[in-house]
This record gives C-alpha cells, sequence and structure tokens, in this order.
C-alpha cells in the first residue's frame, strides 16, 4: 500500500515539498514563541524591578524610628542582611522564589538571628557579597528569578526583582518585587494555540497546491507516454509526441523522445530496405543458379558449368558482404591490433594488374582484416572503372594515416559522391550485375572506416578519375 501511495513522482514531491514547509514552520515557531516569551518575561522583570526600586526609594526616607511598610499591590519583600522579613505585602499570602518563604515580619530572638525555620543562610544568592553602599543609596545591581507568590487567595507565576539598598540604622536592605507571568504565560498559550491549529491548515494548503501544481506540470509528461504506448500499440514509427509550448525539461524531453523516433523510424526503413534489396540481388544468382541445374538435369550437354560456378562465387561473395554488415550493424568493435598500413596496402595490390603502390610506414591500431577489406573494395571499384592504371598512395598527414586509391577513369560527378556510399546503389544501371557487383563494396568501406575513427570521402584524381581517400588516426 506504501508503495503504491508513494510511487507516483506527485506523491513523492507532494510529500517532500509537505515535509519541508513543516520543518521550516516548526523551527519558526520555536524561533518566534522563544522570542515572545523572552520578550515578555523581560518586561515583567522590567515592571518588577521598577516596583523594587521605588519600594527601595521609599525605605531609603523612612526614618530609623519609624516601621517599614509596603503599600504595593504587588507581592513584595524586604528583608535584612541576615534574609530576616522585615516587612511584606499587605495581601500577600503565600510567596517561593525569593530570599524567604515568610509572609510577614517575625520578632528577632536573638542578634543576626531569625526564627524563620524556612528561612536559612543558604536561601540568599548573593548576600555574602553586599554592595558598598552608602546611606540612602540604591545598588545598580539588579538580579531576577521566578517563583509563585499568593495574593487574595489566587496564586500566580511572578517574575522577581532583587535590589539593595543602605538604610540608616538599619544596614543594607535587600528588596524582592514581583511581576505577574500571566501575561507571558497567556501570549505564549494563545500562539501556541495559533500555531496547533494553524500549521496542520497550512502544511493541508501546501500539500493541495503542490499537488495541482505537480499534476499541470506532468501534464505533458503522461501525454508523452500516452502517445508512446500508442506508438508501441500501433507499430506507427511516424508518429511523434506532442511538445509543450513551455521551453523547459519537459519541452526538451519531448523533442529527445521525437529525435529518437525519427532516428527509429530511419533505422527500421533502412533495415526493410536492405532485406528488400537483399531479396532482390539474391533472386537473379539463385534463379539463375537453379536454372542452370535444371537444364544441366535434363539435358547434361548443355550443363553451363563454369557459368554455375560463378554465380555460386558470385553468390557465396554477396553472402559474406551481408554477413559482415550484419556484423558492423550489430555493433562489433574493430580491434585494437596495431599493423603497417602501408604493408597492408602493398598486400592487398599484390597480384593485380596495372596498380602500383606507393607507401610509408604508418602504424594504425583496428581490425586488419577488416581495414584490408576495405582496401580490397576500393581496389576493385577502381580496378572496374579505370582506363589503364589506378595509384595506391599511404603518408601520413598530422595525426593521420592517409591511403589515396586513384584511378584514370570517368570519375565520379559531385552530385553521387554522398550517394555512392548507400547500400545497393549503382551509379551505371545499364552495367551488367556481373561487372558492376551488389552496390555493397563502398558502403561496407565507409562503415568500418567510421567505426575505426576514420573517414572514407571521393574526389577527383590528377589523372581525371576518382580518387578515394581513406583517413583513419594513427597509433599512438
Amino acid at each position: 500500500m506504501r508503495g503504491r501511495l508513494f510511487g507516483s513522482v506527485r506523491s513523492r514531491a507532494t510529500l517532500a515539498a509537505t515535509l519541508v514547509v513543516a520543518v521550516a514552520l516548526v523551527a519558526a515557531g520555536t524561533a518566534v514563541l522563544l522570542s515572545l516569551r523572552s520578550n515578555l518575561v523581560g518586561q515583567a522583570g522590567t515592571e518588577a524591578e521598577h516596583t523594587a526600586r521605588a519600594v527601595a526609594t521609599d525605605i531609603a526616607l523612612t526614618r530609623p524610628d519609624q516601621p517599614l511598610s509596603v503599600d504595593v499591590d504587588d507581592p513584595v519583600q524586604v528583608v535584612d542582611e541576615n534574609n530576616k522579613l522585615l516587612a511584606a505585602s499587605e495581601n500577600l499570602e503565600r510567596i517561593s522564589g525569593t530570599g524567604t518563604a515568610a509572609v510577614r515580619p517575625q520578632p528577632q530572638t536573638s542578634p543576626g538571628g531569625t526564627d524563620s525555620g524556612e528561612d536559612s543562610e543558604d536561601d540568599a544568592d548573593d548576600d555574602s557579597a553586599l554592595e558598598s553602599l552608602d546611606p540612602g543609596e540604591i545598588g545598580e545591581h539588579t538580579t531576577f528569578t521566578n517563583g509563585t507568590a499568593t495574593l487574595d487567595g489566587e496564586t500566580d507565576d511572578y517574575r522577581f526583582a532583587k535590589v539593595h539598598v543602605e538604610v540608616e540604622g538599619r544596614g543594607t536592605l535587600t528588596v524582592y518585587a514581583g511581576a505577574p507571568l500571566s501575561a507571558e504565560q497567556g501570549a505564549v498559550k494563545t500562539a501556541l494555540t495559533v500555531m496547533l491549529i494553524g500549521f496542520p491548515l497550512l502544511l493541508g494548503v501546501v500539500a493541495a497546491v503542490t499537488w495541482l501544481v505537480t499534476r499541470r506540470a506532468l501534464r505533458p509528461v503522461e501525454g508523452i507516454r500516452g502517445e508512446m504506448a500508442a506508438i508501441t500499440a500501433s507499430e506507427d514509427l511516424a508518429r511523434r509526441v506532442p511538445v509543450p509550448d513551455t521551453h523547459d525539461e519537459v519541452a526538451h524531453l519531448a523533442l529527445t523522445t521525437n529525435e529518437t523516433l525519427a532516428a527509429l523510424q530511419t533505422s527500421v526503413e533502412r533495415q526493410r530496405r536492405f532485406v528488400a534489396d537483399v531479396s532482390h540481388e539474391l533472386r537473379s544468382p539463385i534463379a539463375s543458379l537453379r536454372t542452370q541445374l535444371e537444364v544441366g538435369a535434363a539435358h547434361p550437354e548443355l550443363l553451363d558449368l563454369d557459368g554455375a560456378v560463378e554465380d555460386t562465387v558470385r553468390l557465396q561473395g554477396l553472402a559474406a558482404d551481408l554477413l559482415l554488415l550484419a556484423r558492423l550493424d550489430a555493433g562489433e568493435r574493430p580491434g585494437d591490433t596495431r599493423f603497417d598500413l602501408g604493408a597492408l596496402a602493398r598486400a592487398e595490390a599484390e597480384g593485380r594488374a596495372g596498380v602500383t603502390v606507393q607507401a610509408q610506414v604508418v602504424q594504425v591500431t583496428g581490425s586488419r582484416g577488416q581495414v584490408g577489406r576495405v582496401l580490397t573494395n576500393l581496389l576493385d571499384n577502381a580496378q572496374r572503372h579505370t582506363r589503364s592504371a589506378v595509384t595506391v598512395t599511404v603518408r601520413k598527414d598530422g595525426e593521420w594515416a592517409v591511403v589515396a586509391v586513384a584511378d584514370d577513369g570517368d570519375g565520379v560527378a559531385e552530385a553521387d559522391r554522398e550517394r555512392i556510399f548507400e547500400r545497393f546503389v549503382r551509379l551505371d544501371e545499364a552495367r551488367s550485375r556481373d561487372d558492376g557487383g551488389a552496390g555493397l563494396g563502398l558502403a561496407i568501406a565507409l562503415d568500418v572506416a567510421v567505426r575505426h575513427g576514420g573517414t572514407l570521402t571521393v574526389g577527383r584524381a590528377p589523372a581525371g578519375g576518382a580518387l578515394f581517400e581513406l583517413r583513419l588516426p594513427q597509433a599512438q
């Protein structure tokens, strides 16, 4: 079920976008809550400090013979250097987080002592390092703590500010004043509630928008897929997939797909023409050979044995050409044998009448047999069209090894210099099949040259005939 649910690009894109936004929202929400809480706590601390300093000012102005009193609504405590409670807010019932838990001043039982069982020297965090103050002076340093207080039966959390004040006749006193944290807690709770409600809704909107946008973006891909499926079912390679007018990656995919279909259509059509041409080429020698054999069987004295042998040899050569073309079309690697192209040219030209060779020592890498077949086909073609002489030249030209085969025949017209390398093409249709061949020699030569990383071109020879140049990269 999970594989089907997230098996599409649209589902995975929606899930990824939702997760990214969720992580971003959680991080941003956490930062907002922490910042909000910090600011509100800071405001409460500022308010508590203001109250503490106002109380400290009143205490500093109180005469030594007058009792200390605190006339504020917020929780306030005043303690001496021994953490003895001297004064507190009238409506204070319970308190924690300050120097003492007492809420009513207690009579002193011994000098420097306290009779509050809840108070001790450990409750004061910095009484051992009180500021050195002059009478009536309020300390500049403020310490903040968090705690709780109960006023008129209601208990809340408070931010307490602690300041020191020097009072004549009473020594250094400490004032604790609190400001409620209810605003901070309420704001944080409200913000958290809004986030808990709003974030899922926002994630739902993000998921829906991503789903719709991805669906719209992938609609052309679905069109391409559907058309490809239809082409596969109909086997009509002339059809093409739709190209969206977006100029994006999907449009590039459609263009590439159409280019692939065009190349495939060309290949299939070429294969069909190849099969048709093969059938046509094989029909004549097979029919001729069968006719001669049937005549020989009925009338042995009329058997043309030489003609039958010639048809058999021609059929054998045609089959060899077709097998080589099949191997080349199947992607047969040319090999990595290192050999001397000049020596190979002399070997192929040996015994041929009217052929002269001028060859340098040039090393190339590849299939010696296939390159030899190229030279054989070029020499056969030259001898077929020459009047008297064929010249073979092997030389170096930069990084290339060049074999030039020239004849003194009629040459090849410029309009036909590309077409002669096509399979089963004969420029002189009137020439007999026995003299003209099957039209595969130059096609094989070009395929072998290309697969060896080279080229094969035709031009005009100095003597006026055809000049075929085979270029192969020299061996490194």
